[in-house]
């Protein structure tokens, strides 16, 4: 193997080796990386299209992350819900698959406002950023996909309206923003 005089090897460093590495290397490595870790697996899952439904990994960890359960004294972690979106963009990056993410990591937000009081800006922040990069998502969609999401989010932007930090106005205003309702 060659070695890198750099410090901190790049992916060009990385690319060189794997080019002298014949198919049944590659694929001993593949599934060394596939056995490591669950995120690989889910990466891997869902660059193929394998099993049943190649989202449902990434919406347990937006729900659990956005939506924790209180009662056992977990925290929320905007950060990680946003990650499992961003891992599911690198692995395919479908826009459906975007869209269908980031209205359920919205409804999730619904779900624990509607049973818990949060009282954290930076919270409903979020909240109003991942709602525009749905629409924003939605909207290069197809018509015939777009109304399904975009009744999803209508229920989420009604229900906005029983919460505080001025959420349900910010949701009004991007829906009429977008076109979806009049202002």
């Amino acid at each position: 193997m060659k070695k890198t005089s750099k410090n901190k090897p790049t992916w060009t460093d990385l690319k060189r080796q794997l080019a002298d590495l014949d198919r049944p290397a590659l694929l001993g490595l593949i599934q060394d990386l596939y056995t490591a870790c669950k995120n690989n697996q889910a990466f891997l899952h869902t660059r193929f299209d394998l099993g049943g439904n190649v989202l449902e990994p990434y919406k347990k960890i937006i729900d659990r992350w956005v939506c924790p359960d209180v009662t056992c004294d977990q925290n929320s972690s905007i950060a990680k819900a946003k990650k499992a979106i961003s891992d599911y963009q690198k692995a395919v990056g479908k826009p459906e698959g975007i869209a269908e993410l980031t209205v359920f990591y919205c409804e999730c937000c619904t779900s624990l406002l509607g049973y818990c009081s949060v009282d954290d800006e930076s919270y409903y922040d979020a909240f109003e950023r991942m709602f525009e990069r749905a629409l924003k998502t939605i909207v290069t969609l197809g018509l015939s996909e777009q109304n399904a999401f975009f009744e999803r989010l209508e229920n989420v932007r009604r229900n906005s309206h029983n919460w505080g930090w001025g959420i349900g106005d910010a949701l009004d205003d991007l829906m009429a923003e977008y076109g979806v309702i009049k202002a």
